[in-house]
């Protein structure tokens, strides 16, 4: 997963997954003028496995942090990508830097398929985990958190995590669902015809706030809502082990 290789950034020509488009408006006569990019709905999926009283997440790379990391790193990286061919990045940064937790997700691109089925899906291809409809409990829907680095918190924790409402006013919506480990019957990972390279990672409910409140474990505003969603709203009414 974290052997990245001939690194290079160019132009997005022609995308099914985000098209960037301008909004002109006029606000209290004032014009105005906003670049957004219109993207996919999506649903994420917090799964807890009371065999292993664990939390389920996902761990990937995802070449948008790579790319932002070696930016971040190595200022002015980004800024021949309007050349006509790709620009290969200068520096080396392991392929650590573009690898993130994330709760198991999936994009509402496939007409037809309700939410909660499109959650099962991907619970199946990511985790391997064999869900219905009716195993789910729908959490919250939000406006989707993308893109560039955001940091906050309170005395006691930072959280960094993605953000970015500005460019993109996509919606998510989060499911919850108990599962055992008579649900796995498969090994997850996602699909490899798909490009997906996927780990999946079995968090343990006494280091689960911990991982959260860590600056330094990349990870999406997904998990950190779903741990403390969870620790608030579930745990308390778990048996004790």
């Amino acid at each position: 997963m974290e052997r990245i290789e001939g690194a290079a950034v160019g132009r997005c020509a022609e995308s099914p997954y985000l098209r960037p488009l301008t909004l002109h408006y006029r606000q209290n006569g004032i014009q105005k003028s906003w670049d957004f990019m219109k993207t996919h709905d999506s649903v994420t999926i917090l799964l807890f496995n009371s065999s292993q009283r664990s939390l389920v997440l996902v761990k990937q790379f995802r070449p948008a942090v790579y790319a932002s990391e070696v930016e971040r790193h190595f200022p002015g990286s980004l800024a021949a990508v309007d050349q006509d061919r790709p620009q290969v990045l200068p520096g080396a940064l392991p392929g650590s830097a573009g690898v993130t937790y994330e709760l198991c997700a999936g994009l509402v691109d496939q007409p037809g398929l309700s939410l909660e089925e499109v959650a099962c899906k991907e619970a199946w291809e990511e985790c391997g985990y064999h869900l219905v409809p009716s195993d789910l409990r729908r959490v919250a829907t939000y406006k989707q958190a993308r893109s560039a680095g955001l940091h906050g918190g309170s005395a006691d924790a930072v959280w960094t995590h993605r953000s970015g409402v500005g460019l993109t006013g996509s919606i998510q919506t989060m499911f919850y669902a108990e599962v055992t480990d008579t649900h796995r019957g498969g090994p997850g990972g996602g699909l490899a015809e798909e490009g997906e390279l996927i780990e999946v990672v079995h968090l343990p409910l006494d280091g689960a706030q911990a991982f959260a409140d860590n600056p330094d474990v990349p990870k999406t505003l997904g998990v950190i809502f779903g741990i403390s969603w969870f620790l608030n709203c579930m745990a308390p009414g778990l048996h004790p082990q």
